[in-house]
């Protein structure tokens, strides 16, 4: 097998250890530090959990089929853009644009259903081309522009975006969206809302990419050392500039159920979705050197600030104060990352002590 099919098939959310080996002969401490990286590992999910059980007790209505539809379609937008945002961050990249490329999407959405050509599918098609352009031009401007860091023309887009969608509408919303965009946006499968299935479904299609196929490891291969990956033959810029194509296109997407919810094209619709999107990555786990990451993770910290923000919208806790606990729960998050590289390094070395005196 060559270099660059070995680095390829082993590309991916790195592993770690799976757990100590099974002897009588294996050290108290190496098991009590197996015990708690499992722990710090499974964080974001019982951050979840807790924060359920936490809501349930103390807000009356959070466990209702109402409010838990409520909770599921208001985080579907989130969790699109976290999906999306998810990649680039495993590159060691932010892609700053995504909320005008929702806001913009709607607002192309919108013009082309004014027009004759204003079949569903069209239009739909129409919002998810917005973002394949924008995130095209995001990450070519910044491979072969050759710029340091991805925010500075992510940030760059934002305002583009944000002002071309203003200029189209003069600031004002565009009424009118096909019927299978609304029922994207606001219908109901049965008692699951469709917003929801897509989120699903999406994540099954998101979760297979970047598990089981060549492309989707040598994104993980790229964010985890890019001068290795490009020195076994990983095509490097076209990886970057994928990701940022995949971006657009989940922006695009939650564009549609943007558009579904309000019915309507607006600029500003998705204005303060991005910081979300990049605080759901981080909550789930996304590690901020590039590398690690995955999709399950990246929902759960979409739904965790979905939950968090739900639960006190019944506590009637000031907007302004959720701001704060989302921001806790990001650091909280983040200081989880850092306790799990520290007993990962531990317990690497734990193993390799007993493996050198055995």
């Amino acid at each position: 097998m060559s270099s660059s099919a070995a680095i390829a098939g082993r590309a991916g959310p790195p592993p770690g250890p799976t757990g100590p080996p099974v002897s009588v002969r294996t050290p108290l401490a190496e098991r009590t530090l197996w015990l708690g990286l499992t722990i710090v590992r499974m964080g974001p999910a019982l951050i979840l959990v807790l924060l359920v059980l936490v809501m349930a007790a103390i807000a009356p209505f959070f466990l209702t089929e109402r409010n838990i539809q409520n909770v599921l379609t208001q985080t579907s937008v989130i969790a699109l853009l976290a999906m999306g945002q998810l990649l680039v961050i495993v590159v060691r990249g932010i892609d700053a644009s995504v909320g005008s490329v929702v806001g913009l999407s709607t607002v192309t959405g919108a013009l082309m259903f004014g027009t004759s050509l204003h079949a569903a599918p069209i239009v739909i098609a129409t919002m998810l081309l917005t973002g394949v352009v924008i995130g095209l031009i995001n990450g070519c401007v910044f491979v072969y522009g050759r710029l340091p860091n991805s925010l500075i023309n992510t940030l760059a887009m934002l305002y583009i975006a944000q002002g071309i969608a203003q200029a189209l509408t003069h600031g004002d919303a565009l009424q009118g969206m096909p019927s299978a965009v609304n029922d994207l946006g606001g219908g109901f499968l049965g008692v699951v809302p469709e917003a929801a299935l897509l989120v699903a479904g999406m994540a099954i299609l998101a979760t297979v990419f970047c598990r089981s196929t060549r492309w989707g490891r040598w994104i993980f291969a790229v964010g985890g050392n890019i001068e290795a990956a490009r020195r076994v033959g990983i095509p490097v810029n076209k990886v970057l500039v994928s990701v940022f194509v995949i971006s657009g296109v989940f922006a695009g997407l939650a564009g549609v159920i943007t558009a579904g919810q309000t019915n309507a094209g607006y600029g500003l619709a998705g204005s303060t979705s991005m910081l979300d999107a990049i605080a759901a990555v981080f909550i789930g786990g996304a590690s901020f050197m590039g590398g690690r990451g995955s999709i399950g993770g990246a929902l759960i910290g979409a739904f965790i600030i979905g939950c968090l923000r739900n639960g006190l919208d019944l506590l009637n806790v000031y907007p302004t104060w959720q701001l704060v606990a989302v921001g806790g729960v990001m650091l909280l998050a983040v200081e989880l990352d850092v306790v799990r590289g520290y007993l990962e390094n531990r317990f690497r070395v734990a193993q390799a002590s007993r493996a050198v005196r055995s």
